[in-house]
């Protein structure tokens, strides 16, 4: 059993009671972690079977980003890769949002091309002062990226987590049904 748990935003008694509980065999966060402390020492009881993928507000603060991105806790971030969970199940991850100044696949309408392919490339066009540990505004950390997106529609999948909502959805995006659909995924969440 997995358990997938969306949008903890810094509360997490229900989710370690739900672990308890249940005894999964994994945890996955699907992003808006914004934990009070170190991920690690927050999900401590399961940092070991516990995976994420980050959401837009873990890049709110420089607090939620230390706590999500320094965190030893960081190789556990499903974004941008496949990992074989135990019981043989292979789960992708698709952290943070669509942000219109990175790319935005717009819904039922021409998609106007991004701005940026890559956090390498933001960077490079972004003012030095505004850049976050040499790299991009860290609020561009939890954009999506069309190069992710690209790479993660190479590989497959058993199931898919993305913190933005798909196509289905009244404010889904279409592109992640075609993701999941490219990864042969049986289950998007």
């Amino acid at each position: 059993m997995i358990l997938f748990c969306g949008d903890p935003h810094g509360r997490f008694d229900h989710i370690l009671e739900a672990a308890a509980r249940y005894s999964p065999a994994a945890v996955v966060l699907l992003g808006d972690i914004e934990p009070p402390a170190p991920l690690s020492e927050v999900l401590e009881p399961i940092r070991e079977i516990t995976w994420y993928i980050h959401g837009n507000h873990d890049t709110d603060t420089e607090r939620n980003f230390a706590h999500v991105w320094d965190d030893s806790m960081w190789p556990r971030n499903l974004h941008g890769q496949v990992v074989e969970l135990p019981g043989g199940m292979r789960v992708a991850g698709l952290g943070g949002v669509f942000r219109g100044s990175v790319w935005y696949p717009d819904r039922g309408a021409p998609d106007p091309g991004p701005h940026f392919r890559n956090p390498k490339e933001h960077a490079e066009r972004t003012p030095r002062q505004d850049r976050s540990r040499g790299m991009q505004h860290r609020k561009h950390w939890s954009s999506i990226y069309p190069d992710t997106v690209d790479h993660l529609a190479n590989l497959e999948a058993d199931i898919l987590v993305t913190h933005e909502a798909p196509g289905y959805h009244p404010t889904g995006f279409e592109i992640l049904d075609i993701l999941a659909q490219s990864m042969r995924v049986r289950l998007a969440v």
